[in-house]
């Protein structure tokens, strides 16, 4: 049963399903908003400038319009991704069966029927959640925003919602809007406020079955959350993938949050992922290998296995890890988004604020290296990552030089000077030109044991060489990133998924072929091992690696799926003197659909 609601609320929502059930032009979209009135119960804000909304017809946003309404996320380079809702009870075990899956897909992995699950809302009692410690823990960690499930996939709202009962202030003994208390914190400590928001809900049956009478719910909560709260940083949707769902409505999903909230930003997952959707990408659980090139992206991230609270769960990553994921994120010019899952009393796991007062603690000495950065300059540096600002390099060195000597490959420009980031005298250290390398000497003793960061400014524009240079251990690396493709149809393609990654795909064509320039640095006979996927009926076909005047015939083999890849050694070549090679693969015959698709070639030195 519906709440009740106010004359004006009833006209909003009258208005949604006319914008809804009649046509889904923008024209009506505005007339949505245009006598709507606001029943924001946080504290008065200043509006934000109007811009430009829709990205077409006549409102269409011009470039420099985005890059404005992007700037703060540009800047923020980190943020906090918050999983809650009534799965923190059960924790990941429903009747003593615990669930192989994430703790908040616990519904559906162990199929419990609504009428069960829905009860958890009784117990549903957070006494020892506090808005303000939440905001300040993501605040000490150097975080800038923090992104809050407002709906998760089983359909129970943590916000008050006056369209269903099934929320935190009707159906719970809790009855205090966090979304509310989240907002006041936020603003009070100058940290963004983002939902996420569910489209697919497991909760609601006419998403399956009155797919139309699920939208304008869908489309109405989404109003509530952006009239209700104050300003929103982000809307931060998923579950597009539901067969009811498609671009053009993610389309007008996307112009409804810009007509409601001008200056909100939203994912791609408004839409299908495609790059064209929302304003920037979303890689989960894995870091593309050379970001997403000229595109906004942002890498959300798990510190366990699981995001929401998965009390058997205890498989955390190291701060260290941590630590250095957000630098090489913010190297390749993305944001991190790392995610906490607060237990059922509303805490913060334990494990989870160690690790963000670790990241905290070296944020509040090198933050300046992170924060309005864009990504580095160097295809590769064997001891670590590089951030840029202008001309100051930043070089985040995580395997210290034992020598003294910090070698810097293929940096053509001259410096002005260096100095490590966490002396505060700024105290310029040497350099010294080494043919196409620059040395930095450095302190014996790194300033930081998981990330040193050495600040180097360069005169006039930054040159480098990035050919492909052999990895610490003497391999040499080629991956999909570094590929230069040559044909109509063979691509560059980067997954949405810790499986997939990025790879070499839509290689149907037999004139189609990629290469790769690199520089070996001494001679040697390596392995030649291929990292790729083929599925299964689409094996037998042929192809040629060729290198140094040495050729290695191969078959693609079936992995299973086009998802699952697998590193073959195909044979071995000899490289006779250090300098600059070309490896290529073309195919001899492709057996049906593709060739392969092609993660990496990796060249190992023999022993």
């Amino acid at each position: 049963m519906l709440k009740k609601q106010t004359q004006n609320r009833r006209h909003s929502r009258g208005q949604i399903r006319h914008f809804l059930s009649g046509c889904l032009s923008l024209l009506l979209a505005a007339l949505l908003v245009i006598g709507s009135v606001s029943c924001s119960a946080s504290a008065p804000t200043k509006k934000a400038a109007p811009t430009a909304w829709a990205k077409e017809g006549p409102n269409k946003e011009t470039p420099e319009q985005h890059d404005q309404r992007m700037a703060w996320f540009r800047e923020a380079r980190f943020g906090m991704f918050i999983h809650w809702g009534l799965y923190a009870i059960p924790a990941g075990i429903w009747k003593d069966k615990e669930t192989p899956r994430n703790g908040e897909w616990i519904m559906h992995t162990l199929n419990i029927p609504v009428d069960e699950y829905k009860p958890l809302v009784g117990r549903f009692n957070p006494v020892k959640f506090d808005a303000r410690q939440w905001v300040r823990i993501a605040k000490n960690a150097g975080m800038k925003y923090i992104v809050i499930t407002s709906k998760h996939h089983d359909g129970f709202s943590l916000f008050d919602s006056k369209l269903t009962d099934y929320d935190i202030m009707d159906a719970t003994p809790f009855k205090r809007d966090v979304m509310k208390e989240l907002a006041q914190a936020c603003s009070d400590e100058g940290i963004k406020l983002c939902f996420y928001h569910s489209i697919m809900d497991w909760y609601r049956p006419e998403q399956k079955n009155d797919f139309p009478t699920y939208k304008k719910f869908l489309f109405g909560q989404v109003r509530e959350l952006l009239t209700n709260y104050g300003p929103i940083g982000i809307m931060w949707y998923d579950g597009e993938w539901i067969e009811q769902w498609d671009r053009e409505q993610g389309r007008v999903l996307e112009d409804l949050c810009h007509l409601l909230q001008p200056n909100v930003i939203v994912n791609n997952r408004v839409g299908k992922r495609h790059r064209e959707d929302g304003d920037y990408g979303t890689p989960e659980q894995f870091i593309p290998a050379t970001g997403i090139p000229n595109h906004d992206w942002e890498a959300c991230m798990t510190m366990n296995k699981t995001w929401g609270f998965k009390k058997n769960d205890h498989n955390w990553k190291s701060k260290k890890d941590l630590i250095q994921k957000l630098i090489d994120i913010a190297s390749k010019g993305g944001n991190f988004l790392l995610n906490v899952g607060p237990t059922a009393e509303g805490l913060i796991p334990q494990p989870s604020v160690e690790r963000l007062a670790a990241m905290g603690r070296w944020m509040k000495v090198n933050s300046e290296s992170i924060y309005g950065t864009t990504a580095g300059v160097f295809r590769y540096l064997p001891w670590g990552r590089c951030t840029r600002k202008g001309n100051r390099l930043y070089l985040h060195v995580f395997d210290w030089p034992t020598d003294g000597k910090l070698t810097v490959p293929g940096l053509i420009s001259r410096p002005r000077r260096a100095y490590l980031r966490a002396d505060n005298s700024r105290k310029s250290l040497t350099t010294k030109r080494m043919g196409d390398d620059l040395v930095i000497n450095v302190p014996a003793a790194a300033p930081d044991s998981i990330a040193g960061v050495v600040v180097l400014e360069v005169t006039g524009a930054i040159r480098v060489d990035n050919i492909i240079r052999p990895l610490a251990d003497g391999s040499i690396r080629l991956g999909a990133a570094d590929a230069i493709t040559h044909g109509e149809k063979v691509e560059y393609y980067i997954g949405h998924g810790i499986r997939l990654g990025d790879f070499i795909r839509n290689w149907s064509r037999p004139d189609d072929w990629v290469s790769w320039r690199f520089k070996a640095d001494k001679p040697g006979t390596f392995d030649i091992m291929v990292n790729a996927s083929c599925k299964k009926g689409a094996t037998g076909s042929e192809y040629t690696l060729s290198l140094a005047g040495q050729k290695i015939n191969a078959k693609t083999k079936a992995t299973d799926s086009a998802k699952n890849f697998q590193t073959e050694k195909i044979g071995s070549v000899t490289i006779d003197k250090p300098g600059e090679y070309v490896l290529s693969i073309k195919p001899e015959n492709i057996a049906k659909d593709a060739l392969m698709n092609l993660k990496a070639v990796i060249l190992k030195p023999q022993k």
